[in-house]
């Protein structure tokens, strides 16, 4: 390399390091003089200020090594506990509930509930086939579904009353 090409790549190296030196100092010092501004304006405004009490009003301390028994999480007053959700009780609240998630929209390739047409060749395969696929799943070129709509807590007879219900809107 020749002297004036490396005089050149280490003057071109200083001028580099001295503007990235000065861009972080200039960073820097921004940071420093917002970061003061903007704690002194935020703690100082009225509706941050209530916020942060609402949020820590009524917070409690675990301590390791003393009774925390206290700190227990209560259910709300009035608040009913479900231990699990509540099964339909016919074909109708079972579509509502289940079924129509998917066949309300046609989501997954399922046939929407009411089409005539597309209800049509299924129908013809014949109620047996219908409640097979509703109750173990099908999963082919005309669709997804998972078995039971994927409510696997369903009985049989509910998701055959709403089959029924769906067969019966397509006719």
């Amino acid at each position: 390399m020749a002297t004036s090409d490396s005089k050149f790549f280490n003057i071109f190296s200083l001028v580099i390091g001295l503007l990235v030196l000065i861009t972080i100092l200039i960073f820097a010092f921004a940071r420093a003089v917002g970061h003061d501004l903007q704690t002194a304006k935020r703690t100082s405004e009225a509706r941050y200020v209530s916020e942060v009490d609402a949020r820590v009003t009524g917070a409690r301390v675990a301590v390791a090594g003393q009774d925390n028994s206290a700190l227990t999480i209560q259910p709300a007053a009035g608040a009913a506990v479900t231990a699990a959700l509540t099964l339909p009780t016919d074909g109708l609240s079972t579509y509502e509930t289940v079924c129509g998630a998917c066949h309300a929209q046609g989501i997954g390739g399922a046939p929407k509930a009411g089409d005539k047409s597309a209800w049509s060749a299924r129908i013809a395969q014949g109620q047996a086939t219908l409640y097979k696929h509703a109750l173990e799943g099908y999963n082919g070129k005309g669709g997804v579904m998972p078995a039971k709509g994927g409510r696997t807590d369903l009985t049989d007879e509910l998701v055959k009353s709403a089959v029924d219900h769906m067969v019966g809107l397509a006719k």
